[in-house]
């Protein structure tokens, strides 16, 4: 009897202390997804310093532009039909056979 005592009182008293190493686990697992994440979606640009532009769905009705200035990051999303009668021609664009692009302003 006396050996059963002393196991059950060997232990901490505090029956959260099993909760620290469980947030320390769940900490580092989110870490990890995050990377995982970043990596997957090839969105590493995001973690540097340069400045970049992503256009994702180009020419489509859902087409997204991602722009990144210094710490600001814009998102522009296209709206279907939002391109019929708004706006002006500001000028044409070429495309040359090399792959370039140039682009005319009208005067």
């Amino acid at each position: 009897m006396q050996r059963k005592k002393r196991l059950l009182q060997a232990g901490d008293d505090d029956p959260m202390s099993g909760m620290t190493n469980l947030f320390d686990i769940a900490m580092v697992f989110a870490v990890a997804l995050m990377v995982a994440l970043v990596s997957r979606f090839q969105m590493t640009e995001m973690l540097t310093k340069d400045d970049f532009t992503i256009v994702k769905n180009p020419g489509k009705t859902n087409m997204e532009i991602i722009q990144k200035k210094g710490k600001t990051i814009e998102k522009y999303k296209g709206s279907k039909g939002s391109s019929e009668g708004k706006g002006k021609k500001v000028g044409t664009a070429y495309q040359l056979e090399n792959g370039e692009i140039i682009y005319v302003p009208e005067e």
